[in-house]
């Protein structure tokens, strides 16, 4: 069955919705980086203030990634391999960030330059940032329950 309705239109609604997630989610990271950085530089001094900064970044740029490659695979809507590819972009997305993950923690590890513990909470108030972000924006969207799909004509009475 073919889809009558122009090329523009078969689009995921889902769009806005990740795009928004990824600017407020970059606006937060931007209050925990100046936070985090200014508690980091306080409390470990420029050790700190370092970790902090790894830790917001590192945190910002996973969560990016993750929206960043679903809106890489909604490119692929209007493909017939749109479930395979977007699947297989999702997950490279997420196997990138694992890979990414494990050899930051195994250069990082004996870094002299950086507290473990400021990298730690910074690290994890990133993440939970954009926990709240990603909840907050989708609890807010209005998508339809069944987005992205046309009802048939009215019968007539004839």
């Amino acid at each position: 069955m073919t889809d009558p309705r122009p090329e523009a239109d078969r689009t995921p609604t889902s769009n806005p919705v990740l795009r928004r997630a990824l600017a407020w989610g970059a606006a937060l990271a931007s209050a925990v980086l100046v936070v985090s950085g200014i508690l980091g530089l306080v409390f470990a001094g420029t050790e700190g203030l370092v970790s902090a900064l790894v830790g917001t970044l590192m945190a910002a740029v996973f969560m990016g990634i993750t929206a960043a490659s679903i809106l890489l695979a909604n490119r692929f809507a209007s493909s017939d391999l749109f479930v395979g590819a977007f699947f297989g972009i999702v997950l490279g997305g997420w196997l990138l960030k694992f890979i990414v993950f494990i050899v930051l923690v195994v250069l990082l590890r004996d870094a002299e330059w950086l507290n473990p513990t400021v990298l730690f909470l910074s690290l994890v108030a990133g993440v939970i940032a954009s926990l709240v972000v990603d909840v907050l924006v989708v609890a807010k969207s209005r998508l339809p329950y069944a987005s992205d799909v046309e009802l048939p004509e009215a019968p007539r009475d004839e």
